[in-house]
C-alpha cells in the first residue's frame, strides 16, 4: 500500500491554516497565512507552503478536507466538514481529558462540548458580533498603539481595576478612546479589555454548562492575559496547545486520514 498523507485546511477570517499528516497520525508540517481577500487564493498560498515544508508534492497528497467558515469555497479539497466537528476532533487527539473546547477565532467564538470518545455533545457560538474576538483585539491594539502579541505582557503591568461595559467592538473602542484620553494607564486599560473577553467567555461557556477539562483553541489563545483572566474566573487551569490556531486544520486533517482509510477497507 502506498503512503497515505492527507490535509486539512482551515480558512478562517483572519488567516488561512494548514496541517499535513502522515498514515501515523504525524504532523508532517504546517502552516498559518492571512486569509485576506481572497478565501482560495489564501488556501492555496498556506497549501503550498506546508507541503513545500512537508518536502512533498500534491498528488502525494490522498485527501484534504476543508473546514472553517470559507470550507465551501476551497475547490480542490475532496470533503467539507464543520469546524465545530474538526476542533472537537482536533482537540481530543492533542489531549482525550478534553471535554470542553473554547476557540476564539477572528470574528467568532466557540465553546465544544466533547465526550470520552471526542464526539460533540453540543456546542453555542457567538457569530452576530466580533466583541470577544481576535478582531476585537486588533481593533483595540490600533487605538492603543500597542502590537496584539504584546497585550499580555503589558496586562501584568495593572495596577487600577477598570471596567469595559459595552458589547460592541464600535462603542468599545470608544470606551478605551475615552480612557487614553483620561491618562489612565495602558496596562490598565488592556487588563480591562481582557476582562470583558473573559466575561464574554464565560458566559458564553455557561449557555451549555462547564464541564472539565478546558482547552483553548484559535489566536486569541496565544494572549497570555486573556487566558488568564478565563483561568481566574473558571478556578481552573485551561491546556494550550503548542500551536493553538492549527486545531481546526488538524482536526480536519486527521476526518481525512479516517475517509481514506475507510475506502482502502472496502476495496
Amino acid at each position: 500500500m502506498n503512503k497515505i498523507i492527507t490535509a486539512g485546511i482551515d480558512s478562517g477570517s483572519l488567516s488561512t491554516d494548514v496541517v499535513i499528516l502522515d498514515e501515523n497520525v504525524e504532523i508532517l508540517s504546517y502552516s498559518i497565512v492571512p486569509t485576506g481577500a481572497s478565501i482560495l487564493n489564501s488556501a492555496n498560498k498556506a497549501f503550498l507552503q506546508a507541503m513545500d515544508s512537508a518536502g512533498i508534492a500534491e498528488k502525494e497528497i490522498s485527501y484534504i478536507v476543508s473546514t472553517g467558515y470559507g470550507r465551501i469555497n476551497i475547490s480542490f479539497a475532496n470533503k467539507q466538514i464543520t469546524e465545530i466537528t474538526c476542533h472537537a476532533k482536533g482537540a481530543f487527539y492533542l489531549n482525550n481529558n478534553i471535554r470542553t473546547v473554547i476557540d476564539i477565532g477572528g470574528q467568532d467564538s466557540k465553546v465544544i462540548r466533547i465526550n470520552e470518545k471526542g464526539n460533540v455533545e453540543d456546542f453555542v457560538m457567538n457569530d452576530r458580533c466580533s466583541a470577544g474576538t481576535g478582531r476585537f483585539l486588533e481593533v483595540m491594539a490600533r487605538a492603543l498603539e500597542i502590537p496584539i502579541d504584546l497585550m499580555g505582557e503589558e496586562a501584568k503591568k495593572a495596577t487600577e481595576k477598570i471596567n469595559i461595559t459595552s458589547f460592541c467592538t464600535v462603542f468599545a473602542e470608544s470606551e478605551v478612546i475615552s480612557l487614553i484620553s483620561q491618562n489612565k494607564k495602558k496596562a490598565d486599560i488592556i487588563k480591562a479589555l481582557h476582562d470583558s473577553i473573559a466575561n464574554k467567555t464565560i458566559s458564553l461557556l455557561d449557555k451549555i454548562g462547564r464541564k472539565s477539562t478546558y482547552m483553548m483553541t484559535g489566536g486569541v489563545a496565544k494572549n497570555k492575559g486573556v487566558v488568564k483572566a478565563i483561568e481566574h474566573r473558571l478556578k481552573e487551569n485551561i491546556y494550550i496547545p503548542q500551536e493553538p490556531q492549527i486545531i481546526g486544520a488538524l482536526g480536519g486533517a486527521i476526518l481525512a486520514l479516517e475517509e481514506i482509510k475507510k475506502k482502502i477497507k472496502k476495496i
